[in-house]
């Protein structure tokens, strides 16, 4: 009986800890653009410095973008096919969870996993605070000045002193954009 319910408070654990790392990530592009014929790009800095961030998370996030640009077949360039651009968000996330089991229920005595004896329950209430943040990538067409795919990542942010941690969280988001492009591909998966 201790085996069942230390693995049913396990697997509840590991789903908590899984959604809480999770990007949700939504993508939209012109159906009308040649994503073959991009090839190079740039940061729009115009773009960038709109950005309501840290200059060091600026910074972050945009060694991450050049990570996974490249490893796209991008390359930097002076002379651009695409300009990428960044915003964020971010928003207070309060969680109330009432765990308050209740009185009365079922007399008598049996297995319970979260409870043992009469049914005269316990509980209470347990309050979370989380910085929910949104990170949109979006590539304009350096020719024509159009925005033609936008990417957005929205996930929980973590309130971290260890950069290392903070970095890591950081690429996560970008990454998962970013395999959204582009879309031709993701449409054939």
């Amino acid at each position: 009986m201790k085996n069942i319910k230390l693995l049913g408070l396990l697997l509840i654990l590991l789903v908590f800890i899984t959604s809480c790392s999770s990007v949700s990530v939504l993508s939209d592009y012109d159906q009308k653009a040649d994503f073959n014929g991009y090839k190079t790009y740039a940061f729009y800095k115009t773009g960038i410095d709109k950005a309501q961030i840290s200059d060091l998370d600026k910074k972050r996030i945009l060694r991450a973008i050049e990570t996974e640009m490249s490893s796209r077949g991008f390359v930097k360039s002076e002379k651009p096919d695409l300009l990428v651009s960044i915003f964020t968000k971010e928003q207070e996330r309060v969680d109330v969870y009432n765990n308050n089991y209740g009185w009365g229920g079922a007399w008598g005595w049996g297995y319970n996993p979260w409870a043992w004896g009469p049914g005269f329950g316990w509980g209470g209430t347990s309050v979370s605070a989380s910085t929910q943040g949104s990170l949109y990538i979006d590539l304009i067409d350096n020719n024509t000045n159009e925005l033609v795919w936008q990417g957005k990542g929205v996930g929980t942010l973590s309130n971290t002193k260890n950069i290392t941690k903070k970095e890591e969280r950081i690429r996560e988001f970008v990454s998962q954009i970013l395999e959204q492009y582009p879309p031709n591909a993701v449409a054939m998966k």
